[in-house]
């Protein structure tokens, strides 16, 4: 019996395998027309009019209006004077509410739709492949969907052993105008998939990041999850429903729902049908504020008579809502006191709201119960049919706020928006109020799905860490743990000034000591890519930290926000006689002080205006605003991905203390990995693996406690998992290394045979994913270098650990040098630089070589090649056929980046080198003849020209013509002079111009294949 795996079985197969799946797939089981395959098709496009022109005619539009409709669409789509972001939405515009077109000017105006919403398999969808797209550069998309004509979503597929990542990048590379950005104009869906991973999706302008999965019926495990998602998401309905009611342009970015917003939507639209209110619990960063913006269009949309009214607790939020719907271009009116949104009530228009819940209320009312009982018997006149959205809705709805609005509002339909389950003692009233639970979303699940980060948990008890001389000189020496003798010296330097502070009897002064050090060596803080918040405890004590952090490299880099604002008669009771200031006046004082050189913007006072640009600044540039200190303010609806640490030094409870923790859960650079919560009052005391927060109490509509269980993670568990699994990965990633497991072995797995230029390519997958373990293996230890021993390793564990890291960050550089790849880490690189500074090296820091950065060629060209050998880790330059072959791969390296610049010349160069290396291999060369035969190569292949090349031939332009026309000087020049004369500027890649250049050189060539030849190389060349 034959053991050999079938075609269909094969493991591995190639892209093209699952390119016919999905395309049969699109056919057969959606119901979608196949064009064919458009590689060779020249005129390929965002909007085919034939197939856009025969749908219309089939919904009886006049040939007039059609034509009217399709031009309209394709100037909208083609506006070269706005970014693709304007255009798309431009586009979006006309395919959700139809192109309005007059065909004569005393005829009425029609509204021509692109889209048959309302039923959606009326429509035309069409599949085609490998759409050549003809921009400033070429692309080939691999799967287009049309609907009728309009292609409106992309698919970049992979084979199963290349990340999803790649064709992600793919496609944004695509989207930039020096590429095929016009085509994405009309496109509503981005794909990325393989056989591997599945499905992710995505929009224009969506980060790679942010690029998400969808998830529904888990339970289903037939087949590829590639293929059950594009099944669900291109489903001709559900395609049609997401275009129509899930695409969202705020702001200056477009998005789509994530699956979680999808079923939530859905579930609360039922409800809303049977006018039936409820809650929908979505937990902390996982957008709410979307939720609410998606529900407002589609009930008004879908009921003439709707209005809906958005209520919240708090200033700030009230503001978030009105500049997330003004950012969606949703008019929506705020009401400015409790008489204004009762006013706006008993009118028609506007149909959208929002107001503070307190302007519902009624200051000292004595007889409670009679209030309401007035309220219910004249309440609001209210016009149409009111849907009530309640943000934060676990504070709202309980206590007397909530009566009132029920007695002014009773026949209104209350949804309830939260990010955290509800308490026993809120559930009678939010039974009462609202309604059970339309959909939930939990914290867990949001990190399961990438959507929010984990939370760190640490507790830090100042007081008892800090109290002597002793416990001080202990508490540095643990900070420092990880740091080598040249930055324990350096930290020393400021020292004396640490040492007072930590020593002295206030503990705030300690406090402050603590963060400035967290500054000096946490990854995210010291690299400036992340800032802070810490909560005090009152308006005083932040007043006071603020004040304190003047005093050090926070000065300039931190703010105070509190919900005070100076007022000179704060004061003027306050005068006790005595030389000291009360708190009232030291709070007086310091927000004086700090506002005196603040303008007011327009319509805010100073404190206000100083509040707006702390956020801003906070938000946008985290490196000019480290620390933000608060009380009660920003720890509600303030979403800042940037922040990653929140101090707590205040005691909070409840949904106040979950939602407050959150501030630090939002996705941001790779770096981010965690959000850290450092708590400085004992909350979470006994914390041991987890914290459920509040949930204990949660037996309700069938959740079991596990199920709302917030995992704040203690933060040296979880760094010493991260450690030892970075750790268990590098050993497996290295283990096919041949023994001794030595240079060269590393070398010839990770880059293969350097003189094969496919052995790179096909390893790059090997290196990258070296790469990135290594990466995440520097973040594992920093993160808890300096408190190795209390993750509970031994010291013997310590020190190999730390001769681990130290082999890892040789070998990466080992196998970069071997393979001249110059590594692209995006935003790993800076964070990198600091880890390595800080944490890595264990030696003094010195010079190993005098040429820094400089590539390998140049060192040769410049110092020779022994200064080049010398130049090497000591990995490479002690083995001499690693330093043959680095070399080599470097040269070859050199030749194939310049070979279209100088195709002649460079195949020469490139034959020159493969004899040495045969040579080299045959043992018909010494060490020492390789060496300056290699080294004599390597000038030849910098300098870029032969010796006996003519002196008139003196730029690289003129030699490249001379080298590839025959090597004939009379030609070369008249060739150069016909481009210095009469290439037009900007000639390149606009087709017009470009035969002006080839039509030129006919003339001087008179060969048409000489001109196709030679036409290329010169596009090549920087002079023309």
């Amino acid at each position: 019996m034959s053991l050999a795996p079938t075609s269909s079985g094969a493991i591995g197969k190639p892209e093209r395998a699952t390119q016919n799946r999905v395309v049969a797939l699109c056919q057969n089981t959606l119901g979608y027309i196949y064009l064919g395959n458009l590689e060779d098709k020249a005129d390929n496009s965002n909007i085919d009019e034939s197939l856009l022109n025969t749908y219309l005619r089939k919904q009886a539009y006049t040939p007039e209006q059609i034509n009217r409709a399709i031009y309209a669409l394709r100037i909208a789509a083609n506006n070269h004077s706005q970014n693709l972001y304007a255009n798309n939405k431009a586009v979006y515009g006309l395919l959700r509410y139809g192109v309005d077109v007059k065909t004569e000017a005393s005829a009425p105006t029609d509204t021509v739709q692109l889209i048959n919403w309302k039923q959606p398999q009326q429509n035309d969808f069409y599949i085609a492949e490998e759409v050549t797209v003809y921009g400033n550069h070429e692309k080939r998309p691999d799967i287009v969907l049309y609907v009728n004509g309009i292609a409106i979503a992309l698919l970049e597929l992979k084979n199963s052993r290349v990340s999803i990542g790649d064709g992600i990048r793919q496609s944004l590379v695509n989207q930039k105008p020096e590429f095929i950005g016009d085509f994405f104009s009309t496109v509503q869906f981005v794909f990325a998939g393989n056989d591997s991973e599945g499905l992710q999706y995505g929009t224009i302008g969506t980060p790679e990041k942010f690029f998400l999965k969808w998830k529904e019926d888990e339970q289903d495990n037939d087949g590829y999850k590639l293929d059950k998602y594009l099944s669900k998401i291109c489903d001709k309905q559900r395609l049609i429903e997401l275009m129509h009611d899930f695409v969202l342009f705020d702001g200056g970015v477009k998005k789509l729902p994530r699956v979680h917003q999808y079923f939530g939507i859905k579930a609360a639209q039922e409800h809303v049908r049977r006018r039936e209110g409820g809650i929908l619990w979505h937990t902390q960063g996982s957008g709410k504020s979307i939720l609410m913006v998606l529900l407002a269009k589609w009930i008004l949309e879908n009921n003439a008579k709707a209005r809906v009214v958005v209520i919240t607790d708090r200033d700030e939020l009230d503001k978030q809502i009105k500049r997330v719907f003004t950012d969606a271009e949703e008019k929506i009116e705020q009401a400015k006191s409790g008489r204004d949104l009762m006013s706006l009530l008993a009118s028609p228009s506007p149909r959208l709201i929002c107001s503070l819940v307190h302007k519902f209320g009624k200051k000292d009312v004595e007889n409670f119960e009679q209030f309401i009982k007035e309220l219910e018997s004249q309440p609001t006149q209210a016009v149409g049919e009111l849907f009530v959205f309640v943000d934060e809705c676990h504070r709202t709805q309980s206590g007397r706020l909530h009566r009132v609005m029920k007695a002014l509002l009773p026949n209104a339909v209350f949804i309830g928006f939260t990010g955290t389950p509800l308490l026993k003692k809120d559930k009678s009233t939010s039974l009462e109020v609202f309604g059970k639970y339309i959909h939930t979303y939990k914290f867990n699940e949001a990190v399961e799905d990438k959507v929010v980060l984990d939370l760190v948990y640490e507790a830090r008890d100042i007081d008892q860490k800090l109290s002597s001389q002793k416990k001080v000189d202990e508490w540095f020496a643990a900070k420092t743990r990880g740091l080598n003798d040249f930055q324990k010296f350096e930290l020393k330097k400021q020292w004396g000034t640490m040492q007072n502070v930590l020593s002295s009897r206030s503990r705030m002064e300690k406090v402050v000591a603590d963060i400035i050090f967290d500054f000096g060596v946490k990854p995210r803080l010291s690299s400036q890519a992340g800032n802070a918040i810490l909560v005090a405890s009152s308006i005083y004590e932040a007043c006071r930290y603020y004040e304190l952090f003047q005093g050090t490299s926070l000065k300039n880099k931190c703010a105070v926000i509190t919900s005070y604002n100076p007022q000179t008669k704060d004061i003027t009771t306050e005068d006790t006689g005595a030389n000291t200031e009360t708190d009232k006046e030291t709070i007086y004082k310091i927000y004086t002080e700090l506002l005196k050189d603040v303008a007011a913007k327009p319509g805010m006072n100073k404190t206000e205006s100083y509040e707006e640009t702390a956020k801003e600044l906070f938000l946008k540039q985290p490196a000019n605003m480290k620390l933000l200190v608060v009380v009660d303010k920003l720890l509600t609806g303030f979403d800042a991905p940037s922040c990653t640490y929140l101090y707590i030094d205040k005691q909070m409870q409840d949904h106040g203390l979950f939602q407050a923790i959150c501030r630090v859960n939002r996705l941001d650079t790779d770096d981010k990995e965690f959000g850290y919560i450092v708590d400085y009052k004992k909350l979470f005391e006994k914390v041991e693996n987890a914290v459920a927060v509040y949930t204990s109490e949660l037996d309700y509509d069938g959740f079991e406690k596990d199920d709302c269980d917030i995992l704040l993670k203690n933060r040296l568990e979880t760094g010493r998992e991260r450690l030892d699994t970075a750790i268990e990965e590098l050993a497996l990633l290295c283990e096919p290394v041949k023994p001794p497991k030595g240079d060269l072995e590393h070398i010839h797995y990770f880059c293969g045979n350097t003189e094969v230029a496919s052995d790179l390519k096909e390893r790059e997958v090997q290196r990258t994913s070296l790469y990135k373990a290594i990466v995440t293996l520097i973040r594992a230890y920093a993160n808890i270098a300096d408190e190795m021993q209390e993750a509970g390793y031994s010291e013997t564990q310590i020190q190999d650990i730390k001769a681990l890291v130290d082999h890892y960050l040789k070998l990466r550089e080992l196998i970069r040098h071997a393979s001249n790849e110059v590594l692209d880490l995006k935003a790993y690189e800076a964070d990198m630089r600091h880890l390595i500074d800080n944490y890595i090296q264990a030696d003094v820091p010195e010079v190993i070589s005098p040429f820094g950065e400089m590539p390998l060629i140049d060192i040769i060209v410049n110092s020779g090649i022994a200064a080049a050998i010398n130049a090497q880790p000591d990995g490479i330059k002690g083995n001499k056929d690693a330093v043959a072959e680095t070399i080599e791969n470097n040269v070859r390296s050199k030749i194939i980046k310049d070979h279209l610049l100088d195709p002649a010349y460079f195949e020469k160069m490139s034959k020159l080198l493969d004899e040495i290396i045969k040579q080299r291999k045959q043992g018909a060369l010494d060490y020492e003849d390789y060496l300056n035969n290699i080294a004599e190569l390597a000038k030849k292949v910098a300098q870029g020209f032969a010796p006996t090349t003519p002196p008139a031939l003196n730029t690289q332009g003129k030699r490249a013509i001379y080298n590839n026309l025959g090597q004939d000087e009379g030609i070369a020049l008249a060739v150069h002079q016909v481009m210095a004369d009469y290439a037009p500027d900007n000639w390149k890649d606009n087709r017009a111009k470009e035969q002006i250049v080839k039509g030129k050189l006919y003339e001087v060539l008179g060969d048409v294949e000489k001109v196709e030849a030679i036409f290329p190389i010169l596009k090549q060349q920087h002079e023309y």
